[in-house]
């Protein structure tokens, strides 16, 4: 009797266990499908036919092509499956990250209604941008293009100039489209780190902690509200080192692995487009792939052949999308910028007749080749924008060091026009300063004399040292004092580029070197500023050492000697046009090159700033930044960061340091306190986020210029995801090391939430500093001042 109860029993239980399957079954397939209603008719085909075999123990004989087809449709929906699954975990964190992002960037974006701190030169650019007119930047021009193209796109004219900080914008400035792209880009920065993290495997609670602190760091928010570089420059370097990662883990050659490349290339370049340390975040993400394919080396399964196909292709679609990508961005900077400007002087002259209006066609109407008789302006070509110029002060008898002159004429560089820019090219034997009926063009080696227009003494060089630069020459117009030092007067040309006018001296695009006769020496232009007796103006000395870039001119305007009489000469140069207004042609490669090379030479050194500061204050920020102050009600922006942020991630550099050395000390004693895939996991850390701050921090401490709190922030992105990754290492390490973890891992995450809660306290209490909004009095002020060091303004009491 019992065993019919017990099969019955059996059979029942059975029943009903088949019938919860089948209902789970059913809730997952209507999940599923209420997920994947873009499934394609051959992804269900695919899947039916696999459930029919699972169904059915007789073998169903399909082509070699349908076998790879059923293979390639498993592949696809078992990753589909893990991908849904991630995806909607991925998709719920990010999006709530983004929402949460976008709330804090753009909460009251278009206050405060007057020019912020570094607003005052990006919006210029912005503004020139839309009228087309040329100008000059040391950065290359991704981030005001994007700006300009926001702007553009909602009819802004850029009529506004910028004047200075705290300016009032008027009605036509459309002050959110403006401040629209720097705080889209910050809002996408803090999804993006989440998934930065989760791609190095760590765990979901402590990934989106990473994206809450990018949020709720002050700094960051405060950059992400204006007309500013640092967030663009950090969404593209975070997202290319996001896409890097995926980019090493898909399958080599599939349409991912193409796709992601592509992406990574581009985003990495296009934070270098934006500012040039962006390269700093490039050269991490080629060590992460060098890495990676050292990794791979070991791998006996792949064969030479394809480990270097590989390696080839990566390269070649790195260097050919980035080179794209920064052509590109120069090509369409030079489409729109074809006017000339008040930054048209820094390029060379053959760059300024390429720009219409202005000193635009500078060669027409005026002669080609230069030949004796010419009358010719030369200006130092690259570096500072001058012109040779003289006047008939003479260098003092004794310089402040007791260094005797020669007491002739000075020669000077001096940057502006000025009819004493203009000299005489003529021929030694010849006493005649006019053109001859028949030309005598003057080619590469020749020697000449350059006599001062205005004045009619002639280019000397001697054994006297300059007066800025004692190892140099002193460079003179020749007085015949009637003693014994003879004139020194000749020089010889040197053209640079003579293949591309078949050795013939042109005006404007002919690079020259004047070298002395007598002495071998090149005319040069030191840097150096002459004091009073020089009116300020740069020295010119002759240099020995002829090839340094200082030593290169061009003639820029240029016509020739028709009268005998000296003042008939003379009035001809001051009555003279000097600025023609018509455009000549340069190639887009020309100007590439040559404001790439004038980005390099010409960065400018800020005189110091009360709110400059040193990279050693950084880490743990010892200075802000006054942004904008109301003088009315003391409400103002200034650029601190979240100060418990600041303070625990540096701690966390250390923490990790030490973790580090402990595991690299038990290693060689051969004590493993890691498995292989945790220890694979830990470095990875430490390579990706410690070697992307060392790499964006390290090198300001070589940097000779102003620096400020703002320029730390790219060191900051990996400092923050690096305190998250201890944080996860913390609770791996007390998991696996202490007793009772449960306990301790408890008490652990308490302390983790109770130093989340001073975050949110530090933020919220220092966001009227981000957002300007709220009116303080003199005591608020100094009741936000927690160091000594942080300059807050007080206007009223």
């Amino acid at each position: 009797m019992e065993t019919p109860v017990s099969e019955a029993t059996d059979t029942t239980t059975t029943a009903v266990r088949s019938r919860k399957a089948q209902k789970k079954a059913q809730k997952a397939s209507e999940e599923s499908a209420t997920v994947n209603e873009q499934r394609s008719s051959s992804m269900e085909t695919a899947v039916n036919e696999r459930h029919h075999k699972l169904k059915s123990d007789e073998p169903i004989k399909r082509s070699p092509a349908e076998a790879i087809s059923e293979r390639n449709g498993a592949f696809e929906e078992v990753d589909d499956r893990f991908s849904i699954s991630i995806r909607l975990q991925f998709n719920a964190a990010t999006v709530g990250l983004f929402l949460l992002s976008f709330l804090t960037r753009f909460y009251r974006i278009t206050h405060p209604r007057g020019v912020v701190f570094d607003e005052i030169h990006f919006g210029k650019f912005v503004s020139l941008y839309l009228k087309n007119i040329f100008y000059f930047d040391q950065h290359p021009p991704l981030g005001k293009l994007m700006i300009a193209g926001a702007a553009g796109a909602v009819g802004y004219s850029g009529s506004f100039e910028f004047p200075k900080i705290g300016s009032e914008y008027d009605a036509s400035v459309p002050i959110l489209a403006l401040r629209f792209v720097p705080a889209l880009c910050g809002s996408l920065l803090a999804p993006i780190v989440y998934s930065i993290l989760r791609q190095v495997k760590l765990g979901q609670g402590v990934s989106i902690l990473g994206g809450l602190l990018i949020i709720l760091d002050n700094a960051l928010l405060t950059h992400s509200r204006f007309i500013l570089m640092e967030s663009m420059l950090l969404f593209f370097a975070a997202l290319g080192i996001l896409t890097v990662l995926k980019f090493l883990q898909a399958d080599p050659f599939s349409a991912r692995w193409w796709t992601l490349g592509t992406i990574a290339s581009a985003s990495l370049t296009a934070a270098v487009c934006v500012k040039f340390v962006g390269f700093y975040s490039y050269l991490l993400a080629m060590y992460i792939i060098g890495r990676h394919v050292w990794m791979e080396l070991p791998d006996r399964r792949r064969s030479n052949a394809s480990i270097l196909l590989k390696v080839i292709t990566k390269s070649l679609l790195i260097l050919g999308v980035s080179l794209a990508v920064y052509i590109g961005c120069f090509y369409l900077h030079f489409a729109t910028l074809y006017k000339a400007g008040p930054h048209d002087n820094v390029m060379t002259s053959a760059f300024q007749a390429s720009l219409e209006g202005g000193l635009a066609s500078i060669t027409k109407g005026q002669p080609l080749r230069v030949q004796h008789g010419s009358q010719i302006t030369l200006k130092h070509t690259h570096g500072r924008v001058c012109w040779l110029h003289s006047h008939t002060h003479v260098y003092p008898i004794k310089y402040k060091d007791g260094r005797g002159s020669s007491h002739q004429q000075q020669v000077t560089c001096y940057g502006f026009k000025d009819v004493n820019n203009w000299w005489i090219v003529k021929r030694p034997n010849k006493d005649s300063l006019m053109v001859d009926d028949e030309p005598d063009y003057i080619e590469h080696g020749d020697v000449i004399q350059l006599v001062h227009g205005v004045t009619s003494r002639a280019l000397n060089s001697h054994d006297v040292a300059s007066p800025m630069s004692p190892l140099c020459q002193e460079v003179s117009c020749y007085i015949d004092y009637n003693i014994s030092m003879p004139a020194n007067l000749l020089w010889r040309v040197e053209l640079l580029n003579g293949k591309e006018s078949k050795n013939k001296w042109h005006a404007i695009t002919s690079q020259v070197r004047l070298v002395h006769v007598n002495t071998t020496a090149a005319l040069k232009y030191t840097g150096e500023q002459l004091p009073d007796w020089g009116y300020n103006q740069f020295e010119v000395a002759a240099d020995r050492r002829q090839q340094t870039i200082d030593t290169i001119w061009n003639v820029e305007e240029h016509r020739y000697t028709q009268h005998k009489d000296k003042k008939d000469v003379l009035n001809k140069l001051l009555a003279t046009e000097m600025i023609p207004t018509e455009p000549t042609k340069l190639s887009f490669w020309n100007k590439f090159s040559e404001l790439q090379l004038k980005m390099l030479l010409h960065a400018d050194k800020l005189e110091s700033h009360m709110y400059s500061s040193e990279p050693h204050e950084w880490p743990l920020m010892d200075k802000g930044i006054a942004y904008w102050i109301d003088g009315d009600s003391n409400a103002q922006v200034h650029l601190l960061g979240n100060l418990v942020i600041w303070y625990s991630a540096t701690m966390a550099i250390v923490l990790y340091v030490a973790f580090l050395v402990f595991y690299l000390i038990r290693r060689r004693r051969e004590i493993y306190d890691l498995e292989p895939v945790e220890w694979d996991r830990f470095r990875l850390g430490g390579e990706i986020f410690l070697a992307g701050y060392l790499i964006h921090y390290l090198p300001y401490f070589f940097m000779e210029r102003t620096l400020f709190l703002y320029n730390y922030l790219p060191a900051l992105l990996f400092k923050v995801m690096l305190l998250c990754f201890v944080v996860d290492h913390c609770q791996l390490a007390l998991r696996k090391f202490v007793k009772q973890s449960t306990l301790v891992i408890g008490i652990f995450r308490a302390i983790v939430v109770a130093w989340f809660s001073g975050v949110l306290y530090f933020f919220q209490r220092y966001s009227v500093l981000s957002y300007g909004t709220t009116a303080l009095s003199a005591d608020d002020v100094l009741e936000l001042r927690l160091k000594d060091t942080w300059d807050l303004i007080v206007h009223k009491p």
